[in-house]
């Protein structure tokens, strides 16, 4: 066992108790702080709530009377608490409390914390302020109003005023578009915390955010939080549920970490996509538990305007101790990634009933900046995957996505709408209960993938697989327990990898230039 502290503020720590398991610990251990018992420890990473400022702390953790691991920290320095009840908030599940909660936020000096205690705030909108904490305490519940005309939108995108330029605040799957304002929202905002145990609830449904979802009604759905062009963001420990669309949606942003959350959709909800960073750098996504109705994470950088107009790729996402479970994808790249996909690792992870366990999304027409480079999945759980690997480069999204230049498996010229991927590594994976294929690997003839590796893998297939379409690409023939399909790789390196029960090939290979075992 070994304790290290990953998280902390003036009022709440995050340790992370690693002892080999994957977001549950293997065993259960008791945490002491100061001396004093405080409950047991079941997941690797594990809250601590009730803290006070800079003052001195002794975690340890034991296991039949004995300490197994401790650690020593300090708490952060806060200025002041205001209390949103100090400032008109009723938290009686009937009064709009969306002024008094904003007032507070706004008043809130630096290093301040805005307290939000138990009970029911109704609200439409909040926005962030740079160098405040905001606490949503045990027992409180942020519960959004779903009446359009209450909220407030922005406009896609803005000229400057010298007629040389333009900002951007709205956006919706890649484009520049219009659309409501994020239940709580970010724009500019640096160094800022929203924390606690309490809910952020959207309630969304099919007679509301749901209805008619894929038509824009005066602007597009909102997210959950949206962070647009923020820097040094953390998001701890609250639950997360009933989206409008995509829950979490950091956009050209920076240092942004999402730490112990739960995120949660009914799995027949419509794009409630988890965690979705857009054109972003050095993104941490920690012990998050996720049950969604569409991808679980989602790594984008636009479509092919603001791909290739800010050329800004999605690089350096780490993925640690996080559970998938019943959404589409567990952590999907693409489909717009206009500006590329760069330094993604997704390691120590359990995927549960998921449609796919990495799911690659691309297309001609993506653009050359489009380039999906250094993935790697390492230390992963698979159970009831219909198809664990998915690299898809003839994916059949948009008006076009069926027209012959898309999906043409002919080679192409090479040109500035020719998306590439590079390098994709899979070391120390199980995968049980697959149903369609173990890997779906298809690069495109005039710009082949260059290397996939895998590396002690092990896949076994359900007793009672049944035929489905392994990825969403024009011409594909459904398949059961078939095994790795590849076509269009430079270097395919297999090392330790057993496939266990296919009917028919276990590999199949169609213009691979180099096999490695």
């Amino acid at each position: 066992m070994e304790l290290k502290l990953v998280y902390k503020n003036a009022r709440c720590a995050v340790i992370e108790a690693a002892d080999g398991g994957i977001y549950d610990t293997r065993d259960t251990y008791r945490l002491f702080l100061n001396g004093e018992p405080k409950g047991d420890i079941r997941t690797t990473i594990h809250k601590i709530y009730g803290l006070e400022p800079e003052t001195a702390y002794r975690a340890e953790v034991k296991k039949d009377g004995g300490v197994l691991a401790s650690l020593d920290f300090k708490t952060e320095e806060e200025y002041v608490t205001l209390n949103v009840r100090d400032f008109g908030a009723a938290g009686d599940g009937e009064k709009d409390d969306t002024l008094a909660i904003q007032s507070a936020i706004m008043a809130c000096p630096k290093k301040g914390r805005v307290l939000i205690p138990a009970g029911t705030y109704r609200f439409v909108c909040l926005f962030l302020k740079s160098h405040v904490s905001i606490e949503l305490a045990r027992g409180a519940e942020l519960s959004a109003f779903t009446d359009r005309e209450r909220f407030p939108y922005y406009p896609g995108m803005i000229p400057t005023s010298d007629g040389a330029g333009e900002y951007n605040l709205g956006t919706w799957e890649g484009d520049p578009a219009k659309m409501f304002c994020g239940l709580i929202t970010g724009v500019g905002v640096k160094d800022a915390v929203i924390y606690g145990e309490g809910t952020l609830n959207g309630n969304a449904g099919p007679d509301n955010w749901w209805k008619n979802a894929k038509v824009q009604n005066i602007a597009w759905r909102p997210r959950m939080i949206f962070l647009n062009h923020c820097k040094k963001i953390s998001v701890v420990g609250i639950t997360v549920k009933n989206s409008p669309s995509w829950n979490c949606h950091p956009y050209f942003s920076e240092k942004i970490r999402f730490i112990g959350l739960d995120i949660l959709s009914h799995k027949d909800s419509i794009n409630t996509d988890g965690i979705n960073p857009e054109s972003c750098k050095n993104v941490e996504i920690l012990g998050v538990h996720f049950s969604v109705g569409d991808d679980c994470i989602a790594v984008k950088s636009g479509k092919i305007y603001m791909g290739r107009t800010y050329k800004t790729p999605c690089e350096n996402v780490t993925i640690r101790q996080c559970s998938m479970n019943y959404g589409h994808g567990s952590v999907t790249l693409g489909s717009e990634m206009g500006a590329g996909v760069k330094n993604v690792e997704v390691k120590d992870c359990r995927f549960f009933e998921t449609d796919r366990g990495l799911r690659i999304k691309t297309r001609r027409g993506r653009g050359r900046d489009a380039v999906i480079d250094n993935v790697c999945f390492e230390n992963i759980l698979m159970d009831r995957v219909p198809t664990p690997f998915v690299a898809n480069s003839f994916y059949n999204c948009d008006a076009d996505g069926m027209d012959d230049y898309v999906q043409d498996r002919n080679p192409r010229p090479v040109d500035e709408r020719t998306p590439e991927i590079k390098s994709l590594i899979f070391r120390n994976i199980d995968a049980r209960n697959v149903q369609y294929a173990a890997a779906v690997l298809y690069g495109l003839p005039e710009k082949k993938i260059g290397l996939v590796e895998f590396e002690n893998v092990k896949i076994s297939y359900a007793p009672d697989a049944k035929p489905g379409e392994p990825a969403m690409m024009g011409g594909s023939v459904p398949m059961c327990r078939a095994g790795i399909v590849a076509s269009n790789i430079e270097t395919l390196r297999l090392k330790n990898v057993e496939i266990d029960g296919p009917e028919g090939e276990a590999v199949v290979l169609e213009n691979v230039n180099k096999i490695e075992q």
